[in-house]
């Protein structure tokens, strides 16, 4: 069982990666604790924004303070799945004798990262669905494990689409968090441009190796969910499919297909993280909350509708979100901080609403 020792190691482990993070990432707090969030709950994380904010840098410096070996594979149109997976290649022993000989390609790494993953072909982009979900590669008939933990950090430009190939539902779901990273405040910037000035070079230390991510992932799979917390999560990803008996009016009216189980799945695993990660013992509301945007943004497919009236998979989750907290309905950028009302008040809320009958 997970004691005030443990929950304070955790606390503490996380607050050593996101101050080692800092010296090399300026701003983007939001998406650092996200990815960390990610990677301790062993999911993938799919970064989207436009060149130049820092996707690449940041999938680095995580890697580094990480301490794991890390591959960066350049999605191009051109790129071939053995050039992901590796291919068996012809070898001779001393006796002029032939054979096959696996060639392990840079899949076989613990952090990956998918740089602009959506240029690359459809077929090439498959090579990755077994790996992302299953964490083995298959070539040639024969499966192979990779070493844990493993994790595919992407990234992908929203606005040139010349040249690219979306990607498909599939390897959409097998993300973990889809994350919106943004262009930087006036006073980011200014002390991006300053620090990059004085040198280019990453300076983050190392503060967590791949057993102590594995034992705290142990940790966090340990961490209570109180039975109408975990129905509230379930009735907000099943909210999100127009045609169930939770469906939301916003499902109903802009969406055409809604979450699949593992939003689920992803919504409680990274939120048992996330609480031990601010030191409580519980699965909160406040948590699933905050993890609803990155969790089911990627995961729900708008209709017509939503595409004529710019309604954004963002403005549909927060639709959601006030229909089942009982607020006015406002669009993303209006709605409020998940952590707004006062803890006790929203868990009183939440209990009338999905805590059980009788």
């Amino acid at each position: 069982m997970v004691n005030e020792a443990d929950i304070t190691q955790f606390s503490e482990q996380c607050k050593s990666i996101f101050e080692q993070t800092r010296r090399d990432i300026v701003g983007m707090q939001d998406i650092v604790e996200s990815a960390v969030i990610a990677m301790i709950a062993g999911g993938n994380v799919l970064l989207e924004g436009v060149p130049g904010v820092g996707k690449t840098r940041l999938v680095r410096t995580l890697g580094r303070v990480f301490n794991l070996p890390f591959s960066r594979i350049q999605f191009t149109p051109d790129l071939m799945p053995a050039d992901v997976t590796g291919t068996n290649i012809v070898v001779k022993d001393e006796a002029g004798n032939s054979s096959f000989q696996f060639q392990p390609g840079p899949i076989f790494s613990n952090i990956i990262l998918a740089d602009e993953i959506n240029r690359a072909t459809p077929k090439t982009q498959s090579a990755l669905l077994e790996a992302m979900q299953e964490h083995t590669v298959t070539v040639m008939g024969v499966s192979r494990r990779l070493e844990e933990p493993f994790f595919v950090l992407a990234t992908q430009n929203p606005i040139e689409q010349d040249g690219t190939y979306p990607l498909p539902e599939a390897q959409m779901d097998r993300f973990m968090f889809k994350l919106i990273v943004k262009n930087p405040s006036l006073d980011e910037l200014m002390s991006i441009v300053t620090m990059t000035q004085k040198t280019m070079e990453e300076t983050a230390d190392a503060v967590c190796s791949g057993e102590q991510v594995l034992a705290m992932r142990r940790t966090a799979n340990q961490i209570p969910v109180a039975e109408e917390v975990l129905r509230y999560a379930m009735v907000l990803c099943s909210a999100t499919h127009p045609d169930s008996d939770c469906a939301s009016e916003a499902a109903k009216k802009y969406v055409r297909l809604g979450a699949s189980p593992r939003a689920g799945q992803a919504l409680i695993s990274a939120a048992k993280v996330r609480a031990l990660m601010n030191g409580r013992f519980n699965v909160a509301y406040s948590d699933l909350n905050a993890l609803a945007y990155p969790v089911l943004r990627h995961r729900i497919k708008l209709n017509f509708e939503a595409i004529t009236e710019r309604v954004s998979a963002d403005d549909v989750v927060a639709m959601i979100l006030d229909e089942l907290n009982g607020k006015k309905p406002a669009k993303a950028a209006e709605a409020p901080a998940p952590e707004a009302a006062p803890a006790a008040e929203e868990d009183r809320k939440k209990k009338k609403l999905f805590g059980r009958k009788g």
